[in-house]
């Protein structure tokens, strides 16, 4: 913001009246409480920011963790992770260029004990451990300040809010315009007329700055308030929990009839109902809540502000650690003119910038865009507006903006007819290339309007998925950051009190009769500027793929699965209403009762669910043999009671609790995901789950909302679970039945293929029981004499094989002495000495490369696996021993899918594709299509890949999922 704008804004401050809210409204002394503009001190203007918050962001943010272990997105030639160090140095430069401040502070958390986790010895409790990639980066963080000159102030015992709270307020008391950037809500209760809270959004680039109005729009209470609303909701971050069943909404009623918490429990008895009942159940803690969660303001701290300006960096020692961190010449760059100049707000010297954006309102003003860009062969970038005035996330697309050489936006839903046909015929016509940020989402979006989105030439999610296989966000601003280190700047300045601004910070509900006339044309440039920095990336990735040989799977493989998928979503799956929530109250059975027989081996009442009291009773009280001892007290977890029951003697009391834990906690997640099922049914009856195709680093496809990869399969409680799915019907009538299609040992059958072991050939080929045919060599007998408990140990070890299980590994699964477990993987390999070879070979050839390969070239990068931190090169090595497997598998069944929904079409069949699950594919067949469904999945199935072995297909029909198992 420039001082002439400051000044302006200054000026209509002081001339309209500060809104005022009252609080303790059914109290004999209510309270008038002013809600303060902020005032403007360009020429002093002070930014703290919590380090920890905003390092542990950006490293979540930047992340590579994948499902096996795989290395971040950031590690340089020496195996150290940096993504952490790069997200806060990017988003730091964002912050002065958007805000620019005169004055910086950095403060972080110490380890080590806080006065609140003395005062309350769970607090903070709840919280995972922090990832071992990220330990050591904090440091480098403060190497990088130091050699900015950037003060890092910090304070034992406590933490960086206090720290940032004496600050802001020392800071306002001397007149400083204070912004202090904090994920923390409790952040808020620092907000006056000096300070305000730059808060994080979802992704690095979207920062809320949260001003008093912004604070009581958003939650219904002043800052000051806050605390109190906090005390009485709780905070699951802090491990502070709430009074129950009471959310932001009802506590921020209760301030606003009866004032603060204090007066609030004061009045607690006149308030009515379940929720008045728990209030006063519960009085103490939030009481412990208010105390905890107010900052403390008056710090001794060893810091003035004339040492806090903003520095002139010494270049050279910010080279020294960039060249160790082997960061790129562009950050560096932004960085350093950031400081030079505390930014113009402007973009990179290679960003992007579109200054005018054609609002079309009618089929002459779109034809008239179209014949603008007549001349150019390039792809057009079709992206949903961001943000939507009238779509819900996920939901139908209702606005659309587009940029090629120059930039339209339509609103689809004001559109008259011509408009609209004219539009939809060119998102139909396959002629016409278009880049894409999402194509499943925004084709079902599309879909949800009746329009069929073709010719679509990149989707740079996709794109970038296969590019990079394990990052945790393909976000498009995160990308670009990443791959063309370019920044597309926020609209104006980020204290301006723009729409977009507004409506990020107060999440403002724009209204159905306003459309894209409430969105300004700031905001409208911007995301064509996003729209043409998208085709930056496109061109960039694509030519990544080219290289490397993976372009035909994003044209023949992610992107045709993309609109499989999108209509898998939107078709869903069929529930027996009555069926589950009868399986709903079946399972509260059994878990009663396990909770009861728990209860009765013991003195003291327990919460099975809670690790703390868990670890009292089964080490103090039940005195049973200690287990592996973690950072909060000796583990409960899953595989740890297993081992102690198999320790214990079975006729003792602690033996009996810990069969009902077990059973306890089977039951209860069982009840979860039955509990998660019926709330997903939609209005029409059926479960429409989400398919991730860019989370897992293999290539495999997850689901969400509800997750149904993650129903027990050979379980009686899980098999009643794939019961209530059954065969619907449409508006043409009702489904025959479900069909569901399987492949038998895929992934055996794919090590046979890479490993070229001619003995495991021969059992496939020859159609053999594959795990009786390699319990005979292993343990030395005929085929007719190996024993259930043989096939059982065999089955384990081959799959174990497969994910890099370990002698010791297999002796846990097993049960057996290592020794044993140790002369069975001998045995194997001594018979089997193809797979020996290959998976010896996989790990060396991945180290040497510095990835792995599947059938189809889907490549997966591990940098860890020339790491000096044993356990993440170990991690390494099991992923690369698993991702050719999985990888491969995962590959077959996607080129599956498109060919059987390929053959339903070429055949005009009416059946359709529901589910994916693993290596399963559920469809549901119309009447007298039987028989033509079964052949088009055995046929596309069995000829999805070509290996050294047969493709075995399995299929079975039923009226349900679980009728249709084979």
């Amino acid at each position: 913001m420039s001082e002439t704008s400051d000044a302006q804004t200054n000026a209509s401050q002081e001339t309209s009246a500060d809104p005022v809210v009252v609080i303790g409204e059914k109290t004999d002394s209510p309270q008038e409480i002013t809600l303060p503009a902020t005032v403007s001190r360009p020429e002093q203007r002070l930014l703290l920011i919590d380090g920890h918050s905003l390092a542990f962001r950006a490293f979540f943010a930047l992340s590579r963790a994948a499902e096996y272990g795989n290395g971040p997105a950031f590690v340089t030639s020496e195996g150290v992770h940096t993504e952490g160090v790069y997200g806060f140095v990017n988003t730091m430069v964002k912050l002065i260029r958007d805000y620019q401040p005169t004055h910086l502070i950095v403060s972080f958390d110490l380890e080590g004990p806080t006065l609140r986790s003395q005062e309350y010895g769970d607090y903070k409790g709840g919280r995972d451990e922090t990832p071992e990639e990220f330990h050591g980066q904090v440091p480098n963080i403060e190497r990088i300040l130091k050699a900015l000159g950037v003060p890092v102030v910090t304070l034992e015992g406590y933490e960086a809010d206090d720290v940032l709270a004496t600050l802001a307020t020392r800071g306002a008391a001397e007149d400083f315009e204070v912004l202090v950037f904090s994920g923390d809500r409790d952040a808020f209760q620092m907000v006056n007329d000096h300070v305000n809270i730059v808060y994080p959004g979802r992704t690095p680039s979207d920062l809320r700055r949260m001003d008093a109005q912004a604070v009581y729009e958003k939650y219904k209470v002043a800052p000051q308030n806050y605390p109190d609303l906090a005390a009485l909701t709780g905070e699951q971050a802090d491990n502070l929990p709430g009074v129950p069943g009471v959310g932001p909404g009802f506590a921020a009623k209760w301030i606003t009839s009866y004032g603060t918490v204090e007066s609030v429990l004061e009045h607690a008895d006149k308030i009515t109902g379940k929720k008045g009942e728990a209030l006063r159940e519960n009085l103490d803690l939030v009481r412990r809540n208010r105390k905890l969660n107010r900052l403390e303001t008056d710090l001794d701290l060893d810091i003035e502000f004339g040492k806090a300006e903003l520095p002139v960096p010494d270049t050279d020692k910010v080279d020294e650690v960039f060249d160790e961190l082997e960061f790129g010449s562009g950050l560096r760059g932004r960085l350093l003119d950031a400081f030079s100049d505390a930014g113009d707000g402007g973009p990179s010297s290679d960003a992007p910038v579109v200054s005018t954006v054609r609002r079309v309102t009618s089929a002459e003003q779109w034809q008239e865009w179209l014949d603008e860009d007549k001349d150019t062969e390039s792809p057009a970038v079709v992206r949903r507006l961001l943000p939507d005035p009238k779509a819900t996330s996920g939901g139908e697309v209702t606005a659309l903006v587009f940029t090629a050489n120059t930039a339209a936006v339509v609103d689809l839903v004001a559109a008259d007819q011509d408009l609209a046909n004219a539009v939809d015929q060119w998102l139909e016509d396959d002629r016409q290339l278009k880049i894409v940020d999402g194509l499943k989402d925004l084709f079902h979006g599309l879909v949800d309007r009746g329009v069929t989105l073709d010719g679509v030439y990149d989707d740079v999610q996709l794109s970038g998925y296969l590019v990079r296989p394990a990052l945790r966000s393909y976000d498009l601003e995160a990308q670009l950051a990443q791959h063309l280190e370019l920044e597309v700047p926020e609209v104006g300045d980020a204290a301006a009190s723009s729409a977009k601004g507004k409506a990020a910070q107060t999440e403002l509900d724009l209204g159905e009769d306003k459309g894209l006339d409430a969105i300004p044309d700031d905001v409208l440039n911007r995301e064509a500027s996003l729209g043409a920095a998208c085709a930056q990336l496109s061109h960039h990735l694509r030519a990544l793929l080219e290289a490397d040989g993976q372009l035909p799977l994003l044209l023949d493989l992610e992107m045709p699965l993309a609109v499989i998928l999108a209509r898998m979503e939107n078709v869903g799956v069929a529930i027996d209403k009555p069926g589950i929530d009868q399986l709903y109250k079946d399972l509260q059975q059994p878990i009663d009762q396990n909770k009861e027989m728990a209860q009765e081996q013991i003195e003291d009442t327990v919460n099975l669910g809670s690790p703390k009291q868990l670890q009292t009773v089964m080490f103090e009280e039940l005195g049973l043999p200690k287990t592996k001892k973690t950072k909060t007290g000796y583990t409960t977890d899953a595989a740890a009671v297993a081992d102690l029951l198999g320790r214990v003697d079975p006729e003792t009391p602690g033996s009996r609790f810990l069969v009902a834990l077990m059973n306890w906690r089977e039951y209860s997640k069982l009840k979860q995901i039955v509990e998660g099922l019926r709330k997903a049914i939609a209005d029409d009856g059926r479960i429409h789950t989400t398919y991730m195709q860019t989370v897992a680093a293999t290539g495999r496809l997850s689901s969400t909302d509800p997750n149904l990869q993650n129903i027990p399969v050979r379980t009686e409680q899980g098999q009643r679970i794939r019961n209530v799915f059954v065969v619907g019907s449409d508006e043409e009538g009702p489904f025959e039945t479900l069909m569901t299609a399987d492949y038998s040992q895929i992934e055996m059958r794919i090590m046979a293929h890479l490993s070229g072991d001619e003995a495991l050939i021969e059992a496939f080929r020859a159609g053999e029981d594959l795990h009786r045919f390699v319990g005979s060599r292993v343990f030395n007998v005929a085929p007719e004499e190996v024993t259930a408990q043989m096939r059982s140990k065999v089955k384990a070890m081959s799959y174990g094989l497969v994910y890099g299980l370990s002698s010791y590994g297999l002796s846990q699964q097993l049960n057996i002495p290592v020794d044993e477990a140790r002369t069975m993987m001998s045995e194997y390999f001594e018979r089997f000495g193809g797979v020996r070879d290959f998976l010896r070979g996989v790990v060396d050839e991945a180290r040497e490369k510095g990835y792995t390969e599947t059938i189809e070239g889907r490549r997966r990068y591990l940098p860890d696996l020339t790491s000096d931190n044993r356990l993440a090169r170990q991690s390494a090595e099991r992923a690369a021993l698993n991702a050719p497997i999985q990888g491969s598998a995962a590959d077959i069944i996607k080129k599956a899918m498109i060919g059987v929904d390929r053959a339903l079409g070429e055949q005009d069949l009416r059946s359709r594709v529901l589910l994916q699950v693993h290596d399963e594919l559920i469809v549901e067949v119309a009447p007298g299509e039987v028989e033509a469904v079964e052949k088009i999945l055995r046929e596309e199935m069995a000829n999805a890949a070509e290996l050294t072995v047969p493709l075995d297909v399995n299929v079975g029909t039923g009226r349900t999922w679980q009728q249709a198992a084979h």
